[in-house]
């Protein structure tokens, strides 16, 4: 940077914040770092008390923080997503749409890494609504070699880190298991539950049976919903280790490939997830679903309504942050549950 008399810096850009103190009204920044002083500017900052000023001396191979938070936005941002405008050498990545928010968290560290530059972001597989700020990027300095911008676009590779995959329209099918359901001894108050988190997603029911605890019929009616279409069945109840609940073997039966049963998150332990052929899906719904706020079905439900396959690797590194503190204001997904990866 150099000083420059203020009458002569129309046009250079401001390398400091320069503060107002107005007594009992404001003491705040006028001019931030970074601003591009003009000729309107010039009385303001006299009056300040500015006589000279410090302003940014562009050397050749270095980037203006502007240019280089503009180098970061292209790094981060995928499909569905915008930039805000550029302000104080930062710009914020923007969701245009509703969908699942999955970010490259290796090639993120690796960019932060770097040093004099940053990408914050929201956590991986949560579920953003069009509007929602996704990330903020920016360099730390005013000025940054360019040599290490480009080794910042080297390491991200050659793919956005950030990736928005918008929700999908899935006809879903409900099997409500139990005898004391089934032979009307107490009133289902399961299947409501299960059809107001879905609806949150656009899904359409398309079916819904209540059944008892007979492993073949529960395995029957789960055939005869994906014939008949359904691209996520859903089984209620039924998912313990109690002799009466026969619901994980009535999945088995199906000839589904089983993902996992059982899952390290409470509530949702007793989790089944399974996929009969190659796109549909059956998850064993532990009793925790009917009561409780959120389980492991409002961490798996947003990947599954955007396309993404769960692995059981997946699911086992859901226990660092897999205990749900129930709160009683619950802020979900401003917490930590399910945020262990």
């Amino acid at each position: 940077m150099k000083i420059m008399k203020t009458e002569d810096a129309v046009g250079q850009v401001l390398c400091h914040d320069i503060t107002q103190i107005v007594k009992g009204v404001t003491k705040d920044a006028r001019f931030r770092k970074g601003h591009i002083v003009t000729e309107e500017d010039i009385p303001v900052l006299l009056s300040l008390g500015k006589e000279n000023l410090y302003v940014w001396e562009k050397m050749p191979g270095t980037l203006h923080e502007n240019e280089a938070a503009e180098i970061l936005y292209e790094i981060c941002a995928g499909k569905h997503m915008k930039p805000s405008p550029v302000k104080e050498g930062k710009i914020e990545v923007i969701a245009q749409k509703d969908g699942l928010l999955v970010i490259d968290t290796k090639r993120l560290q690796a960019v932060n890494a770097l040093g004099e530059m940053m990408i914050a972001t929201r956590h991986s597989n949560f579920p953003v609504k069009a509007g929602d700020r996704l990330a903020g990027t920016r360099i730390i300095p005013l000025v940054i070699d360019e040599k290490k911008m480009q080794k910042a676009q080297e390491v991200a590779g050659d793919k956005p880190i950030m990736q928005l995959y918008p929700f999908t329209h899935k006809k879903v099918a409900i099997v409500t298991t139990g005898s004391e359901v089934a032979k009307g001894r107490i009133q289902d108050t399961f299947t409501p539950v299960i059809i107001d988190k879905v609806k949150e997603y656009g899904a359409e029911i398309i079916d819904h049976v209540v059944l008892g605890d007979e492993s073949e019929k529960i395995t029957a009616a789960i055939l005869d919903m994906a014939a008949e279409g359904a691209d996520l069945i859903l089984c209620t109840g039924g998912m313990s280790v109690d002799p009466d609940d026969k619901t994980p073997l009535a999945i088995k039966n199906t000839g589904a490939h089983i993902i996992s049963y059982g899952a390290p998150v409470l509530p949702g332990a007793m989790f089944l997830l399974a996929y009969l052929g190659k796109n549909k899906i059956i998850m064993g719904l532990p009793g925790c679903v009917m009561y409780a706020k959120r389980t492991i079905f409002d961490l798996i439900l947003p990947r599954i309504m955007a396309d993404q396959k769960v692995t059981a690797e997946e699911l086992s590194l859901l226990g660092h942050g897999g205990l749900c503190l129930n709160c009683a204001n619950c802020v979900f997904p401003n917490c930590g549950f399910g945020k262990g990866y």
